[in-house]
């Protein structure tokens, strides 16, 4: 049985070892704890993107939904509803589910990897080094390149998040982002009084003090904020604490081998304007077990599996990148100022969604998952999806497509379920085919 070693116990390293693990792999995960607490924001994609993991127990710490108050562009509402997910609970829930699935968890800090004639070691500071088949880089954006050959990652503008976590008064949960002239704050507070504000601002463009005045700085900077004194009411702040994060859009150029795969953010990390961010962590994670299933099983395949994940990777990277820009575009009153303007140009001018044409609809072979592993099928090429689509409800869509070309559509659809003829007529109408 190969063994693989998963370094990260994030939601993508999680998601990649219960996966490994149904597959009958032999899974070890290695992981050290978070160094600060946090909180997150997400939607319910997210929560149907941990539930479709099998990541119940992480899923069972998200709080009740709570409308978030946004303030963008001059304007103020509260159309989208956010979950809170305290990153403490919710990463004891992820090594729970780790447990229940019966995968080895080592607790440990990794010195370093190097690759050997039958596998890799995988080094631990106070622990036995590791030996594995395969190993998995999970462990987030600031996960090191192994492979210096492989090139330096494209990145977005640079960019820096400040978070101040504080003590207040207990009251109710709630949320609220707002834009400003210099970034954009993020501020949540919890049922039992612990207050996150988030000010994500441009490197280049701001003026910082010397760390030690930093926590002062960014006080009188939130309190220079009506919504944020109305947020948190109280200003009473005990415990205040700093931690200062890259959120950095970065793109590795190469994210796997003959004997490692980079899944997550330590793939690819976007932007944190969008609330994606464990969404797009968990899409490249969940494809990632029968890649590498296909590495391990089906040699004779290696190119073919890496350049599906190579593709779906930097596809997920893009359209985000995109979503991101396009939400900084709606923020017109500092389009000059150095923040917004780098962000609304990157990273580039080409719109999220394309132009629907039926003539325009390709067919051709491209890689798939099938049986849990990467094979070649034909494919439908939209420009919505320039990967291709294989199937839609449990119907493989290349056939069809070819037929409709010629024949009616009641004639080609005949044979489907009313419900697949339902779902089959709505994507053709999405893609512009007028009978």
């Amino acid at each position: 049985m190969k063994s693989i070693a998963v370094l990260g116990a994030g939601p993508a390293g999680t998601a990649v070892a219960l996966g490994l693990r149904r597959l009958g792999f032999q899974v070890c995960v290695v992981s050290e704890w978070r160094r600060f607490a946090a909180l997150e924001g997400v939607s319910q994609r997210v929560l149907d993107a941990l539930r479709g993991a099998g990541l119940n127990h992480a899923l069972a710490v998200a709080s009740e939904p709570s409308r978030r108050h946004a303030r963008w562009n001059g304007e103020a509402h509260d159309r989208n509803v956010e979950f809170l997910l305290d990153r403490p609970r919710f990463d004891q829930g992820l090594r729970d589910d780790l447990h229940h699935a019966g995968v080895r968890l080592i607790e440990a800090r990794v010195l370093g990897v190097r690759s050997e004639a039958n596998g890799v070691i995988v080094e631990l500071d106070g622990a036995p080094a590791l030996s594995a088949d395969f190993y998995v880089e999970a462990r987030g954006r600031q996960a090191p390149q192994h492979d210096r050959s492989v090139g330096r990652a494209w990145r977005g503008p640079e960019t820096l998040s400040l978070l101040n976590r504080w003590q207040g008064e207990s009251g109710s949960s709630a949320s609220a982002v707002e834009s400003q002239a210099d970034g954009w704050m993020w501020m949540a507070r919890q049922a039992d009084g612990r207050c996150y504000w988030q000010w994500t601002l441009d490197v280049a463009g701001t003026a910082l003090p010397d760390k030690s005045a930093l926590l002062d700085f960014c006080r009188e900077r939130r309190w220079q904020s009506p919504l944020a004194r109305a947020f948190f009411a109280s200003q009473d702040e005990r415990d205040l604490q700093l931690h200062a994060r890259s959120s950095t859009a970065i793109l590795t150029p190469v994210c796997g081998g003959d004997n490692w795969l980079r899944v997550g953010d330590a793939a690819m990390a976007v932007d944190p304007l969008s609330g994606n961010g464990i969404f797009q962590s968990l899409s490249s994670a969940l494809q990632a077990p029968a890649v590498i299933n296909t590495l391990l099983t089906r040699p004779e395949r290696r190119d073919l599996a890496l350049r599906f994940h190579q593709q779906r990777v930097e596809h997920l990277f893009w359209r985000f990148a995109r979503l991101g820009r396009d939400f900084y575009i709606e923020e017109q009153r500092w389009a000059e100022q150095p923040f917004w303007q780098a962000r609304r140009q990157w990273p580039d001018a080409e719109p999220l969604h394309a132009d629907v044409d039926f003539a325009s609809l390709r067919i051709e072979q491209a890689p798939v998952l099938r049986d849990g592993l990467v094979d070649l099928a034909h494919v439908v090429i939209s420009p919505d999806q320039p990967l291709g689509i294989w199937h839609l409800n449990g119907v493989e869509l290349a056939p069809l497509v070819s037929r409709l070309r010629t024949e009616p559509a009641d004639q080609v659809l005949a044979p489907l379920s009313p419900e697949q003829q339902r779902h089959i007529r709505g994507w053709l109408l999405s893609q512009g085919y007028r009978p």
